[in-house]
């Protein structure tokens, strides 16, 4: 009997395996995929946490280039050369920044001199009634609670070796931040032109769409939280003017910077406003102050946010301040100030690969430019592409 003819017989004889279900190669492989992704997502995140300084640089530069963008349009639209363009748009923002804090440092130093016997006398007044007023305070118990206050303080305040190296910190990412701004106003289209022309011609309308829809919700998120806090800082700073209230100019400032930290901001900002009024005007103002701070963070809550900046984000308040919370623990007041506009960003990319999936295998979508101003667009008027571009 031939080899041949065995084998035949013992597959005739041997019982044949069960097949494996579909549901399970599914299950297999659905995992296979999520486990990958993860991992990738952990290896990134990790990264981006480990550079904690050019990951908050180049996330600055983003925002503060989708609430410049309109600007530097507007100079090209003029006939204005992309570079030139570039670099009016970003002295326009170094030079309102650096004026306004050049005026209200000098104008917080002298009032903070003339209120010190003030604050002190404020301070006075509250310990006074904390002791004998309706609450009947232990006078140990506030002592102990100023100590506790002012340790803290010496706690957090960094001695003078990590003061430089910090100001030096400070002092190179924004100058990096600078750089990068004015690169991504001059050159931002042809970078992202240079990016698709690497991504598989199958996947790039998908990768486009994706990146347009997150640009606009960036773009609206930024401009709308600018409005947001301006209004705020209008509403709060009006009524500290009224009442002459001192330092009312870095408080309001103070109103609408916090205004960008959501939910914690407001309340940080609203308190201070309250304590440096009972402090230097008495508790009847403090009272008023009060009355208004709750109102315009009840006017922007309920109504600004959702009309303006609600349409960026689409997500529900709970997941807002999850996001700002974890924001918060990983990188202080950055993470806070980020988290935010990432998750909006997030969001809109996985809702748009959502809806818009990749086209089968041999049947490429139909790659559409972009008009000049989008972030995926074409360079326009002969600016020249990125480096490696065809």
């Amino acid at each position: 009997m031939s080899r041949h003819t065995v084998e035949a017989v013992l597959c005739e004889r041997s019982p044949s395996r069960p097949a494996t279900p579909p549901w399970a190669l599914r299950v297999l492989t659905t995992s296979g995929a999520v486990l990958a992704l993860a991992a990738t997502g952990w290896l990134l995140f990790w990264f981006l946490l480990r550079v904690p300084l050019l990951t908050v640089t180049i996330a600055v530069a983003l925002l503060l280039t989708a609430l410049l963008e309109p600007v530097a349009r507007w100079l090209r639209r003029c006939r204005l050369p992309p570079a030139l363009a570039a670099v009016l748009s970003v002295l326009l923002l170094v030079g309102t920044l650096s004026g306004v804090g050049f005026l209200l440092g000098f104008r917080a130093a002298a009032k903070l001199r003339d209120l010190t016997r003030p604050l002190a006398a404020g301070i006075d007044r509250i310990r006074v009634w904390l002791v004998e007023g309706p609450l009947h305070v232990d006078p140990q118990q506030v002592t102990d609670v100023r100590n506790a206050v002012v340790n803290q303080v010496y706690e957090v305040a960094p001695d003078p070796t990590a003061a430089a190296r910090m100001a030096l910190h400070l002092l190179a990412a924004v100058v990096l931040v600078i750089f990068l701004l004015f690169f991504l106003l001059k050159d931002g289209a042809g970078m992202w032109t240079w990016l698709l022309e690497r991504v598989p011609h199958r996947r790039r309308g998908q990768v486009d769409g994706a990146g347009r829809c997150a640009w606009t919700a960036l773009a609206r998120y930024v401009r709308g939280a600018v409005v947001v806090a301006l209004i705020d800082a209008v509403g709060i700073g009006a009524a500290l003017f009224v009442l002459d209230v001192p330092l009312w100019v870095s408080l309001t400032l103070l109103t609408f910077l916090s205004a960008f930290v959501p939910l914690f901001g407001a309340t940080v900002s609203g308190a201070v406003a309250v304590l440096v009024t009972l402090v230097t005007n008495g508790p009847s103002d403090a009272v008023i102050v009060l009355v208004v701070v709750l109102v315009v963070q009840q006017v922007e809550g309920n109504v600004l946010q959702p009309l303006i900046v609600g349409h960026a984000v689409r997500v529900h308040p709970a997941a807002v301040l999850v996001a700002v919370t974890a924001g918060t623990l990983l990188w202080g007041l950055a993470g806070a100030l980020l988290a935010v506009p990432l998750m909006a960003v997030t969001y809109r990319i996985a809702e748009y690969v959502r809806q818009h999936p990749a086209p089968p295998a041999g049947q490429p979508r139909p790659w559409p430019p972009m008009s000049p101003d989008g972030p995926g667009a074409a360079p326009a008027g002969g600016a020249r592409p990125a480096p490696g571009t065809r």
